[in-house]
């Protein structure tokens, strides 16, 4: 198995740029190896022809790879750090008194593309400490990348095109007329009444396209587009990506322009484009 942040025949760490070296440093050792866990589970039962694939009551899918990756990710922090909440899309809330740490995590984002085959979808951790994210990683093993980000120590990727991690830039498109915009599900948008929004700032910017998910925020992290946006989103959507994109020099907002991943939408730029994309889009 390809191991997001490690060379993959000699099983040692692969060396981390200082930067990302700060006081969580346990915790991001911790959230990595959570993320080994989910990708082994969740890559041995891609593609199966007899994946167990359920609608949940709000009619999207659940599949049993969703349910087993929350599972173990539970079981391994109620062992690792048993005075910290837990926060999953499939399991709920498991509070902790007096924690004023919670880890927010999202099994498989993406589950549409993982029970068609598509290998676009990721395992979220978020590290949520006195009302703030901390700590995110994404991974995404079908992509060979994994993204991570820890407050005030920088974001960073690995992908299958390098041994060392790569820092996170956003870029310096300073104009919607150079920028490229990701968006997810445009029957979204049409079930807000926001879809005229969308078009009309679609109508401003260089290029639209969808990336999906996860990933549009974590190519606005890289720096290869500019805006990604979503008109639905829960805390376990956003927790990680909202620190990584932060990391990266970016911005990331609800549609208000509040910096917070319980708004229910969610936006996020290079930083330049922010507020002439909130001026479409805001609320």
């Amino acid at each position: 198995m390809w191991a997001g942040w490690r060379p993959g025949a000699t099983g040692e760490r692969a060396p981390l740029a200082s930067a990302a070296v700060t006081g969580s440093s346990e915790d991001l050792a911790l959230a990595h190896e959570l993320a080994d866990v989910a990708d082994a589970i969740a890559l041995s039962r891609f593609r199966a022809e007899d994946l167990i694939v359920e609608t949940k009551p709000d009619l999207t899918p659940v599949s049993e790879a969703d349910r087993a990756v929350e599972q173990a990710l539970r079981d391994r922090l109620a062992v690792a750090r048993a005075g910290d909440s837990f926060v999953g899309e499939e399991y709920g809330v498991s509070s902790a008194p007096d924690s004023r740490r919670r880890w927010i995590v999202d099994p498989i984002d993406g589950t549409k593309n993982y029970v068609r085959g598509a290998p676009v979808w990721a395992t979220l951790l978020g590290l949520e400490e006195d009302g703030e994210v901390t700590l995110g990683v994404v991974s995404a093993p079908a992509l060979r990348c994994r993204w991570w980000a820890t407050r005030g120590g920088g974001g960073f990727v690995r992908d299958g095109l390098s041994e060392a991690p790569r820092r996170l830039r956003a870029s310096a498109v300073g104009e919607l007329a150079d920028a490229q915009l990701c968006m997810y599900e445009i029957e979204g948008w049409r079930e807000l009444g926001r879809l005229d929004a969308l078009l009309e700032l679609s109508s401003r910017c260089w290029r639209t396209g969808g990336f999906g998910d996860f990933w549009g925020y974590m190519l606005v992290a890289e720096g290869v587009v500019e805006i990604q946006m979503d008109p639905s989103v829960s805390v376990w959507d956003l927790a990680a990506l909202k620190v990584i994109v932060e990391e990266s020099g970016g911005r990331f907002t609800d549609f208000a322009g509040v910096a917070r991943i319980d708004g229910g939408d969610a936006v996020a730029t290079n930083g330049l484009v922010h507020d002439a994309t909130l001026a479409f889009v805001g609320r």
